[in-house]
């Protein structure tokens, strides 16, 4: 067990870099894209993302999840999964060419025309890649990760915030994701060779794992993408730019905070699969490593959301601060129970997923909608943050099923996390209050810096306070601590033999 983690939490804190990297350019290319384009370019764009995204999801074969839980796949396996990928990948390349005049009839936005034609080939062009690179998760190798990721999304960065800057238009987003695609094409056969050839073999093993996988995924993407269909027809581009950005923004801490351990976990569950105590102090601890890292991220994106999006969007973006104030708050606690779909993949309970899944679906659409019927779009947020309570406490139930942990000791295990993000969110809040919101940059700037300081300091301090009052028991302040004195042990040593 301590191996394993070992290579996890090794594996964490080098992908931490990657997505530290990753996360500073994703949320640089948003506030720059945001001065140089209006609300309607990002509506507009959303909507052809919004289809693709559930055409891909709704055919989706998981492939790359069967090979990780594969005991030994072979050459002829990764052939047959890039046969099967680029198969789809054409034929979905088709479709949504052939849908764009259709479409763009629908939601009367004669541009979505020339956008879903250019995503076409984004589509063909997502079934090229190196089937190889799952590998990396499966035998927890990271520093090529790190090439993979870096590399697509510095391209994919520099051409859109080049084309936005020079052309001011919506093609900057289309363009920017098609060379984010031929970058991860190029980059992923680079440090994997891998040389296909187009077979049909072992295509009924691998479809045997993945078929509720692709199932749940179909659910998935309409549960979470469906509104945004909905308020495209109903509330046109500029207020579905509102809210795609504003979801992005919420989503921003809380996912790149938690990537690295998230991409990491479901292999390292996967080899403890057999072993119910193993597993389970698995989960525990991963789960309150989770939780310390994500509730201050979102939360704390949160409680600062208004200087914030003022200072890096202008005013123009002001709607979105509601936006990011509610689903920030809501992702960061959805976080308690998030680490279920390891956790079931890894037991092969992916038709328990599935069912999970189609059951939000029923749930979460009708209140969307109801939502957006009596409120507009505040009404679709209020809807996102109920639904998003409810996913909560649906996958902490569900990971009682899975190996027997109550539903309180769950929340046990974040105590500490939990009561120091309320402290600091009050003690936040209050201060903001305190002192009132500036409209110079200068002061504004400032003023956000004094939150966020305030904020780590009375989280990390709080947090230390009560792990040392509840005499230092096992958590996510361990794993630090451990981490920490295994550095400073190798530094010293280094110091010592470079001394001798």
């Amino acid at each position: 067990m301590r191996s394993v983690t070992d290579r996890l939490i090794q594996g964490s804190v080098w992908l931490s870099f990657s997505r530290a990297i990753v996360n500073g350019l994703s949320a640089l290319s948003t506030f720059i894209l945001a001065w140089y384009l209006a609300p309607s370019d990002f509506g507009l764009v959303a909507i052809a993302t919004t289809i693709q995204i559930i055409l891909s999801s709704v055919t989706d074969l998981s492939l790359g999840q069967a090979l990780i839980r594969h005991d030994s796949p072979s050459e002829v396996h990764f052939s047959a999964v890039w046969t099967l990928s680029v198969t789809r990948s054409a034929i979905l390349g088709l479709v949504f060419a052939a849908g764009a005049y259709p479409i763009a009839e629908f939601y009367n936005e004669p541009r979505l025309i020339g956008v879903m034609f250019a995503l076409s080939f984004s589509l063909f062009m997502s079934g090229l890649a190196n089937p190889r690179r799952v590998m990396l998760q499966r035998d927890l190798i990271f520093w090529q990760e790190f090439v993979l990721n870096v590399s697509q999304k510095l391209v994919g960065f520099v051409v859109t915030v080049a084309i936005a800057a020079i052309y001011q238009s919506y093609w900057a987003l289309v363009i920017g994701t098609l060379a984010y695609q031929v970058t991860n094409i190029i980059v992923s056969y680079t440090v994997l060779p891998f040389w296909p050839r187009i077979t049909f073999r072992h295509a009924r093993e691998l479809f045997s794992f993945s078929l509720w996988l692709t199932a749940g995924q179909i659910v998935n993407t309409l549960n979470w993408r469906v509104e945004y269909l909905l308020i495209g027809k109903w509330l046109g581009a500029a207020e579905l730019g509102h809210y795609t950005v504003g979801n992005t923004l919420s989503t921003l801490p809380t996912r790149e905070a938690t990537a690295p351990l998230n991409q990491t976990i479901y292999p390292g569950f996967s080899r403890v699969r057999h072993d119910p105590v193993r597993l389970t102090a698995a989960y525990q601890r991963a789960q309150a490593l989770l939780a310390a890292v994500a509730l201050p991220a979102g939360i704390g994106m949160a409680v600062v959301a208004d200087p914030m999006i003022r200072l890096a969007l202008g005013e123009k973006w002001v709607p979105a601060i509601f936006i990011v104030q509610s689903l920030a708050s809501v992702f960061a606690l959805q976080t308690l129970g998030s680490l279920v779909q390891a956790l079931g993949m890894a037991k092969g309970q992916t038709k328990l997923l599935f069912i999970r899944d189609s059951q939000m679906l029923v749930t979460r659409v009708p209140i969307i909608i109801v939502g957006l019927l009596l409120a507009g779009l505040p009404g679709v947020i209020y809807a996102r943050v109920l639904t998003g309570l409810i996913s909560t406490v649906v996958n902490m139930l569900l990971v009682k099923r899975l190996i027997g942990l109550a539903f309180f000791q769950q929340l046990a295990a974040n105590f500490r996390a939990l009561v120091s993000v309320a402290l600091m969110a009050a003690a936040v809040w209050g201060l903001s209050h305190v002192l009132s919101t500036p409209t110079d940059k200068a002061a504004l700037t400032l003023h956000l810096a004094i939150l966020v300081i305030t904020g780590g300091v009375i989280y990390v301090g709080s947090s230390f306070v009560l792990w040392l009052a509840m005499k230092r028991p096992n958590g996510p302040e361990t794993e630090v601590q451990r981490i920490v004195v295994k550095f400073l042990s190798k530094a010293k040593r280094i110091a010592v033999a470079k001394s001798a």
